[in-house]
């Protein structure tokens, strides 16, 4: 297969100037570039900029995958909204990496998989994950976590790992809401390989979600009741786009106000990876077991519903033979189909019946009557349908 790489930036705290379109452009020739946006795909050769420094400088969000199995996507928020020190537990070699630039905090998501072919079926666009920007300014730390379970499925793989490592390693802070995952987080979700049922057993201990719903009356009087200062410094910060969009910040502050902190609840006892490990296997077993019965309950329905049809069959055995008469009569390729499906329903119904004999003597008079018939006949012996 050919090469192929997409790249894609956002610009959702300001646009950019004009220099630093110009900065931009110099980067590529073919990308399709305005003061928010980049995108570029590569079928040949390389992007010459270098992603992190466009993250650190100008943009807001990023987004790269390669058909070879590269994936990365970056995220960028001011240090006031999530400050390094609520990501860092998060992060886990090869899954997340967070720093520090001029008062920003920058996210490395990253996933990959040397050699693996792309499914271009399951290709992304950034806006696909630009809402977790805004959940993670609002104190909503379950895309992190989910970084972290993404590390720990491909630590499971590796085949050089120490028992005793995954009993010392304990987990991070577990956000509340893991089995109600919001849509840009099963994107995250299924962009990092997390295995759903690690996934499933990592949210046994997670409370409910944290809800979405915003009281306009009780937020409207917590604003009434803010230092006039703060709202001064609020209305020009906006005004000369100075400052990250004040409304994220302002119902963090307003839920942990009401709610006495920002922090996402957590389950009393973290619990080590090997926990984690067992709990998904054992998760793995349910699933399995679950699908098996299913499959068994399938299989008991359909032949429930095959032994009442053939049981309706033998109640009206002479008048299936004259609708093989009239499919036959026809002669049209579906009719003749029709007509076969039917001869091997009336043959399990005199097989049931203990009167193969009749059956056969039936069958042989049809073929004889319709030995014209090589289109007929030929679907005849590729059924089986031969005089005995």
């Amino acid at each position: 297969m050919s090469q192929y790489q997409y790249y894609e930036f956002q610009a959702i705290e300001r646009p950019l100037t004009k220099d630093e379109l110009e900065q931009v452009r110099a980067l590529s020739s073919r990308a399709r570039i305005s003061a928010t946006h980049f995108v570029n795909e590569y079928h040949y050769g390389d992007f010459r900029g270098d992603e992190r420094k466009l993250m650190e400088q100008l943009y807001d969000a990023h987004l790269y995958f390669a058909n070879w199995g590269s994936q990365r996507l970056m995220l960028r928020l001011p240090t006031a909204l999530l400050p390094a020190r609520s990501a860092e537990p998060y992060c886990a070699e090869d899954a997340l990496a967070c720093w520090t630039r001029k008062g920003h905090l920058l996210l490395d998501f990253t996933y990959g998989e040397d050699g693996g072919e792309w499914d271009f079926e399951r290709s992304y666009t950034l806006a696909s994950f630009t809402a977790l920007r805004t959940e993670l300014a609002a104190g909503d730390l379950r895309p992190l976590y989910l970084a972290w379970l993404s590390a720990l499925t491909r630590w499971e793989l590796e085949e050089d790992v120490d028992e005793d490592e995954y009993t010392a390693t304990i987990e991070p802070p577990v956000p509340a809401g893991l089995a109600q995952l919001t849509g840009a987080q099963q994107t995250l979700a299924d962009f990092l390989h997390i295995d759903p049922h690690l996934l499933t057993a990592a949210a046994r201990a997670s409370g409910a979600a944290p809800s979405q719903t915003v009281d306009k009356d009780a937020l409207a009087a917590w604003i009434r009741a803010l230092p006039g200062r703060d709202k001064d410094t609020l209305l020009l910060n906006a005004a000369l786009g100075s400052a990250p969009q004040p409304g994220p910040a302002l119902l963090a502050r307003h839920r942990a106000a009401s709610h006495g902190t920002a922090e996402p609840s957590t389950a009393t006892r973290r619990r080590s990876a090997a926990e984690l490990l067992d709990a998904a296997h054992g998760v793995r077993n349910e699933h399995t077991q679950q699908q098996e019965q299913a499959r068994a309950q399938a299989r008991r329905a359909q032949q429930q519903a095959r032994e009442s049809h053939l049981d309706h069959l033998a109640e009206n055995a002479e008048r299936s033979w004259q609708d093989i008469a009239d499919l036959i009569g026809q002669k049209q390729s579906g009719p003749y189909n029709a007509a076969v499906t039917l001869l091997k329903d009336l043959r399990e119904v005199h097989d049931r019946a203990g009167t193969p004999e009749e059956f056969a003597r039936r069958l042989h008079d049809l073929r004889e009557q319709h030995r014209g018939k090589p289109s007929l006949m030929r679907r005849l012996t590729d059924a089986g349908l031969t005089a005995r």
